[in-house]
């Protein structure tokens, strides 16, 4: 039986802080492993205490753009310092959401860099949000030697899922996809090895999900439409995520 993988959820959000002993039996159950990202200094320490706890979390620290204009440098030197044990780092990236001023993205495009080249010295996945910056991020990405690269929540168009797969770059979808003919249609056109899946959580989803906050056991129901859209068995799939979430982790 397959491995399945959350590729992106915020298990050190406060939303889930009396919830882990039930998440980390649910994820024993249905065999599920969680690539746990990060905000900032303050989710990052939290993010290493939830790795210590269970092999079942994979934690991935980082500075969000939103968070790039408080003090960074405690957060580098935590990614520094944990470098052998940590998974992964994220989740990084840009977003002219949180800037107002040409400054302030200046800012979090230099904190973006940084950790996009802490990511090539120690060999680590990144995992990176682009609401708003896709081909930017496009285009600095070939400046670094990164290992694997994941564009979560994947939103770009289908030239821009064109370039990413030609940059070799994974892709994640989400519980909105179950109800998304936008984000149904990019999957279909998505190279089968650079597929991932995400619950973002603590998000909450409408729909089927009824604005409940994203759960792991959400993670089944995202492959079993996801098997649908690409005339796949189930059991396949589940296979094939569980390769391509080894390869994005180099396991």
């Amino acid at each position: 039986m397959a491995w399945l993988y959350d590729a992106h959820i915020h298990l050190s959000d406060i939303e889930y802080e009396h919830d882990i002993p039930l998440i980390l039996n649910s994820m024993r159950k249905l065999r599920i492993k969680a690539c746990c990202v990060s905000m900032d200094y303050t989710s990052s320490t939290k993010t290493l205490e939830l790795g210590k706890q269970s092999d079942f979390i994979l934690p991935f620290i980082g500075i969000h753009p939103e968070k790039a204009q408080d003090d960074v440098e405690s957060t580098f030197k935590l990614i520094d310092e944990n470098n052998e044990i940590i998974s992964g780092i994220g989740e990084i990236g840009l977003d002219t959401t949180y800037t107002n001023s040409d400054e302030e993205f200046k800012k979090q495009e230099e904190v973006f860099k940084t950790q996009l080249s802490y990511a090539e010295k120690f060999r680590k996945p990144v995992s990176i949000h682009s609401r708003k910056t896709l081909d930017g991020i496009l285009e600095i990405l070939p400046s670094y030697n990164i290992p694997t690269t994941l564009l979560h929540w994947f939103d770009g168009s289908k030239k821009q899922l064109q370039k990413t797969m030609d940059l070799n770059c994974y892709v994640s979808f989400g519980p909105v996809m179950v109800y998304s003919k936008d984000k149904q249609v990019l999957l279909s056109k998505t190279n089968k090895d650079k597929i991932l899946v995400e619950t973002d959580g603590p998000v909450r989803f409408s729909r089927c999900f009824e604005n409940k906050t994203a759960q792991i056991d959400f993670i089944p129901s995202i492959i079993f439409c996801a098997s649908k859209i690409l005339h796949m068995n189930y059991d396949e799939l589940c296979d094939v995520i569980e390769q391509n979430s080894r390869r994005f982790l180099i396991l």
